[in-house]
């Protein structure tokens, strides 16, 4: 699937503003149709947008169950005998989606986008009811998992992930028109020979035997290389290389040819470069690169997990201005936006599906047993497997040729140690290498299965680890922090993997000070942080270090959550932290 684009040939329509929007907890809508015509008692909602924090109602905030969002929007008349497609950038977890009185859609994930070919369901210069509903249950055999469980005051979502479950429609709504023969999928693969790259491509296409025809130019528009058929590969002598801190990116621009004429046209940008793990090291073009930076969320005061250009901007600006190169899409895929960002910035970016909380030892930054297995027939099982077989391949065939992305990672913290984890991964990794068998693959590791426990670091190609010596062990204790975390990655170097620590941070309350580091004092996330530094600079296997958290983010509420999660360098609205001048020391020279 290919991201809406204006061409010469291709056209599109952003559906963004306010749509009616209703709860519907009893599933009543489903049942009486609701679909069927405009929306019994709506209020206005926007999009793209969390519906959670924008009513200004604690029933709402908390709600789980159908939601209902419909608008009514004009084909525009230049569409004419075109193909016109739907297509949602996203909807968190799951949605149903008609069109007029016809379902065109039904898509299982909250953060990867589905679209619908509608053409023969609407008519350009006339208006069309377009209508879905999204259901933010969790379940163990959703992505992330959660339960619904019968309380005092009644059924509530439970679920294991450290940040809040907004949920909606997050991202973009498109209409966009393509000519009936089409360009649907482009894979890009470059590589490097001395100062000569390389770009092989291969086309996929529908509706009509159109020869394809493929030019690259660089920055400037110049043509640097051309090619025909639907496969092949272009070399680019002198090739700019896109690199950390370089994100220089090259046109190409895929053609449709019919008769002399120009049937279609998509344009991808193409970052020339190579990722490689060879030994302890990860390599970006063949050199050594070490990651700097953070595990980040999607996460603003109001919009929740909505999309914005504005906060995009100013989020890698201050990624720039601390002295980061990369982050981790913790604990889902991001906007595609972000990742076009860090393709053009040439921002180093490890890629996460939203398997998170499949760790029933552990829930929300809390230790302690959830009381259930997590793997078994009636939690997760061979039915949650297959969803998050089908997350993985729906995050690599939509970020496949960002050149920003050069880890997958398909779990943060799952349960690792036992034979029921080594089970339920094993395949996992494979479909991740067969969908994608030119990047390296890992997993993010929990403190509860250490080196010589984990069961699934096997598979791995990266070891990630997220480790908070001196804060949920050791607390308060930071020259036990660093020996014992010294000695738990000196065994993890046996392995002969490069090693990323993923997270390790301290919760600090901004203005919070004392005159001996305490913690949640500013004080204590500096010396935290100097500890742990201390421990990767004494270990050459340690390629990598992003902080958790860069912001300060939303969280269920709970006795270890003032507010939500105060991890962050920065503060909810992006104020620095004591912490965050500490960094772009270190990060900065």
């Amino acid at each position: 699937m290919l991201r809406p684009q204006d061409t010469a040939s291709r056209e599109k329509k952003r559906l963004d503003g306010l749509w009616r929007f209703a709860l519907d907890p009893d599933g009543e809508g489903r049942r009486a149709g609701w679909y069927r015509g405009p929306l019994p008692g709506t209020q206005l909602m926007a999009v793209p947008a969390s519906f959670n924090d924008v009513v200004a109602d604690a029933a709402v905030r908390d709600y789980f169950g159908d939601l209902w969002y419909q608008t009514v929007v004009r084909v525009p008349r230049g569409w004419a005998g075109e193909r016109i497609v739907l297509n949602f950038e996203s909807a968190t977890h799951r949605a149903v989606v008609w069109v007029g009185d016809t379902q065109v859609a039904e898509h299982e994930g909250g953060y990867t986008p589905f679209e619908a070919d509608i053409t023969d369901l609407v008519t350009p210069g006339e208006e069309v009811r377009i209508t879905a509903v999204v259901n933010n249950t969790l379940s163990f055999q959703s992505i992330p998992p959660g339960a619904i469980e019968e309380t005092a005051s009644g059924r509530k979502q439970r679920y294991w992930h450290d940040f809040f479950n907004y949920a909606g429609l997050h991202r973009s709504v498109w209409l966009y028109s393509t000519p009936r023969a089409f360009v649907s999928d482009i894979t890009v693969v470059t590589g490097l020979d001395g100062t000569t790259g390389t770009v092989e491509y291969t086309v996929e296409t529908e509706g009509g035997s159109a020869a394809v025809a493929v030019v690259l130019r660089d920055a400037d528009g110049a043509e640097v290389a051309a090619g025909s058929g639907a496969s092949g590969t272009l070399s680019v002598a002198d090739v700019h290389r896109w690199a950390p801190g370089d994100g220089y990116l090259y046109d190409l621009e895929v053609r449709l040819d019919d008769g002399g004429a120009t049937a279609d046209s998509y344009h991808l940008k193409v970052g020339v470069r190579t990722v490689e793990v060879r030994g302890t090291e990860f390599l970006i073009n063949g050199e050594p690169f070490y990651f700097k930076g953070f595990g980040m969320h999607e996460d603003h005061a109001v919009i929740g997990k909505a999309h914005n250009d504005a906060h995009l901007v100013n989020d890698f600006q201050l990624l720039d201005w601390i002295g980061a190169n990369s982050f981790r899409t913790s604990h889902y895929p991001y906007s595609e936006d972000v990742l076009e960002h860090a393709d053009r910035l040439g921002v180093v970016v490890i890629d996460e599906t939203a398997a998170v909380g499949l760790n029933m030892g552990i829930g929300g930054g809390i230790f302690g047993g959830q009381g259930y297995t997590t793997f078994s027939p009636e939690t997760a099982n061979d039915a949650t497997q297959e969803v998050h077989a089908q997350a993985i391949r729906e995050l690599i065939a939509r970020d496949k040729n960002h050149p920003s992305v050069v880890l997958w990672s398909i779990a943060n913290e799952p349960e690792s140690e036992t034979e029921a984890a080594e089970n339920y991964f094993r395949p996992l990794f494979d479909v991740a290498r067969q969908a994608d068998p030119t990047r390296p693959v890992g997993f993010v590791n929990v403190m509860l299965a250490p080196h010589g426990k984990c069961r699934v670091s096997q598979f791995g190609d990266v070891l990630m680890l997220n480790r908070y010596y001196g804060w949920y062990v050791n607390t308060g204790d930071l020259e036990a922090a660093e020996h014992d975390f010294k000695a738990e990655l000196d065994g993890w170097s046996t392995e002969g993997k490069p090693i990323i620590i993923t997270e390790y941070g301290a919760d600090t309350y901004p203005g919070q000070h004392s005159i001996v580091p305490e913690p949640w004092s500013e004080e204590y996330q500096i010396a935290y942080l100097d500890t742990n530094h201390r421990v990767f600079d004494s270990v050459e296997a340690v390629v990598g270090e992003h902080v958790w958290n860069f912001a300060d983010f939303a969280t269920t509420s709970g006795i270890m959550r003032v507010g939500g999660n105060k991890k962050g360098a920065f503060t909810r609205d992006r104020q620095p932290k004591a912490a965050a001048h500490a960094l772009r020391r270190r990060w900065k020279g």
